[in-house]
């Protein structure tokens, strides 16, 4: 997909195009040193490799036996990777190696250092917007919004693989309002996958283990929210990305 327009809700489209059809898959997204981004996540648009390699697995999927099967799917900062890379490349702005892939733990941070916004370790992070991008030693994530009880709605590829996922409540209740959006959502977009894997649950570490990149939408040459979507709730932002 190519957006023509540098706007928050053509980010997280551009986000929900892997989802439901992109197994995760370890190296997926890098390149064959593990240095940096692979011809896959400097690509436009959903490989259809991934897909069909989707329609190939079974509940019983186990990442393990698929170890740098690159060229199948995409593994957490893969995903960011080519997001970012869908998203920015359509607004014409480039990163000096050409792809967006780097460790989880350094994702967040390398974008902020980029100059499209702002960074916050997690220890001081107080909320939540849609197209935050949340990064920890071992993982990165995308929001899609906070629910009233403080429970995450994201977007990510954790095994088995890219898919929408809420997090438990801010009080650690299991079956929150996010857990229920991305449930709701993959059942009724996604349900060749959520018959297959319909686990959509994520635990409270999501919620305090992770430094946060924000987007700087101030400048307005690299993006903007005429849809008001950040002054949406999860429930809202679903609605319009899916209408």
């Amino acid at each position: 997909m190519e957006c023509v327009q540098k706007t928050l809700k053509n980010f997280l489209s551009a986000a929900l195009m892997p989802v439901g059809s992109t197994m995760y898959v370890w190296g997926g997204g890098w390149n064959e040193t593990n240095t940096g981004a692979g011809k896959d996540a400097m690509t436009v648009g959903v490989s259809p490799k991934w897909q069909e390699f989707f329609r190939c697995q079974t509940s019983k999927y186990d990442f393990k036996n698929y170890l740098y099967y690159r060229e199948c799917g995409l593994d957490c900062s893969g995903y960011v990777g080519w997001v970012m890379y869908n998203y920015l490349t359509s607004v014409n702005i480039q990163c000096s190696s050409g792809g967006y892939v780097f460790k989880a733990g350094t994702q967040a941070k390398m974008f902020a250092d980029m100059g499209l916004g702002s960074f916050t370790k997690n220890t001081d992070v107080k909320d939540f917007l849609p197209g935050d991008i949340m990064s920890s030693s071992n993982h990165v994530y995308i929001v899609i919004g906070r629910c009233a009880d403080g429970s995450v709605v994201l977007l990510h590829s954790s095994p088995p693989g890219v898919q929408l996922c809420g997090t438990y409540s801010e009080s650690g209740d299991k079956f929150s309002d996010a857990v229920y959006l991305s449930r709701s959502y993959m059942n009724a977009y996604y349900n060749e996958w959520y018959e297959k894997f319909g686990y959509c649950m994520r635990d409270t570490s999501y919620l305090t283990e992770y430094s946060q990149f924000r987007w700087d939408f101030n400048n307005f040459d690299l993006i903007s929210d005429p849809d008001g979507l950040l002054y949406m709730s999860p429930a809202e932002v679903l609605s319009v990305l899916f209408n």
